[in-house]
């Protein structure tokens, strides 16, 4: 999907640290079929938008994920990016729309301050059937880091981050069987399995951008 001209005026390539640049690539090369196979219909769905946010912390480089609240009537304590819909303030869903409610949205539930973000590339929008969610991955790079924590507790339960080192972990890489027979990706990281929709995100990166380590993908990860 070629990009629009008021998505293109809101990314910032340069500057990246050496190591996000085989990600930046990746974003701007990996074909939407490339990252899951439950691409967008051709009209309709509702369109949203997360934000895999890249730092440096005492670890070395990571990435920041929430943890959704336990007391949620749906994906309750289910890991994730930040992100959620499109409000009508966002703009265009096929322009600037998925980048300014990435930073919106992360903003609410984390506290984050946008001003700090470099959004340097977006991933093609991807399709979360049983939700009928279009979601767009917006990538930045937390240039300026500020303080993140659970702005509504009823909302998100944790905000945290996970170093890349961790997530390149063979030990900690493996599949999950949802009950439903749905299989994917997971991660063992920070205590907690991430799975499902933000574990396939994760997965695509790495093996696109070329940080995947050869793990053993028969290696069975449990639902917590």
């Amino acid at each position: 999907m070629k990009r629009s001209s008021s998505e293109s005026a809101l990314l910032v390539r340069d500057g990246l640290p050496g190591w996000l640049l085989p990600v930046r690539a990746a974003a701007e090369t990996v074909r939407p079929e490339q990252m899951s196979r439950f691409l967008p219909p051709a009209e309709g769905g509702r369109h949203s938008a997360v934000l895999l946010l890249f730092g440096e912390g005492a670890d070395g480089p990571d990435l920041l994920l929430i943890e959704r609240s336990s007391s949620l009537r749906s994906h309750a304590g289910q890991v994730s990016f930040p992100g959620g819909a499109l409000d009508p303030v966002d703009g265009d869903p096929q322009g600037e729309g998925p980048v300014a409610a990435a930073l919106r949205e992360a903003a609410e539930e984390t506290g984050l301050d946008p001003e700090g973000v470099q959004v340097f590339a977006t991933l093609p929008a991807l399709y979360i059937p049983v939700s009928d969610f279009v979601v767009t991955p917006v990538l930045g790079w937390w240039r300026r880091e500020s303080p993140v924590a659970p702005v509504d507790p009823g909302e998100t339960g944790a905000v945290f981050r996970v170093p890349l080192a961790e997530l390149t972990d063979p030990a900690r890489r493996g599949r999950y069987r949802h009950p439903s027979g749905f299989s994917g990706p997971a991660f063992e990281v920070a205590d907690r399995v991430v799975w499902g929709f933000t574990a396939g995100v994760i997965d695509r990166m790495l093996h696109h951008s070329g940080l995947e380590l050869p793990w053993d993908s028969s290696r069975a990860v449990e639902l917590v």
